[in-house]
């Protein structure tokens, strides 16, 4: 037990952006999911999954990952203003790119949700991109 208490001090941080980036990709498909089973078109349903997810991610990256406790408003408005470009730069990269995935053929039902391939790929690549926007230029 020691080894794995050793390397989650050494690595928390990683370990917590881990656990909540995974969390945040549950809220953004379960969102997607439910967007494309109640009607709504795949690209509108990636983009309202998105929503949700960027706004959970900026919650538990804040106050649990990066342990960004400040109220004050102007630092608050600062990290969540970068925190939010820098989604809107890693969303643009996923709505081009999901449409593209689609086209080549990455549209496969998964879990009976179709285009959930090219939804899970798409995410991996925001997951890495976010990652070293949060660490190196936003928290």
């Amino acid at each position: 037990m020691s080894f794995i208490s050793d390397m989650y001090s050494k690595h928390q941080e990683a370990f917590l952006y881990i656990f909540f980036g995974g969390l945040t990709t549950l809220v953004t498909w379960a969102s997607y999911a439910a967007f494309v089973w109640s009607g709504i078109e795949l690209n509108m349903s990636n983009i309202l999954s998105w929503i949700f997810g960027v706004t959970f991610a900026f919650i538990v990256n804040k106050w649990y990952v990066f342990q960004s406790k400040t109220i004050e408003h102007k630092k608050v408005a600062k990290e969540a203003t970068l925190f939010y470009l820098a989604r809107i730069f890693t969303g643009v990269i996923a709505w081009v790119l999901f449409p593209i995935l689609l086209w080549i053929g990455m549209d496969q039902s998964i879990l009976g949700t179709e285009g959930f391939l090219a939804k899970i790929v798409v995410s991996v690549i925001e997951i890495a991109l976010n990652w070293v926007l949060s660490k190196y230029i936003i928290f």
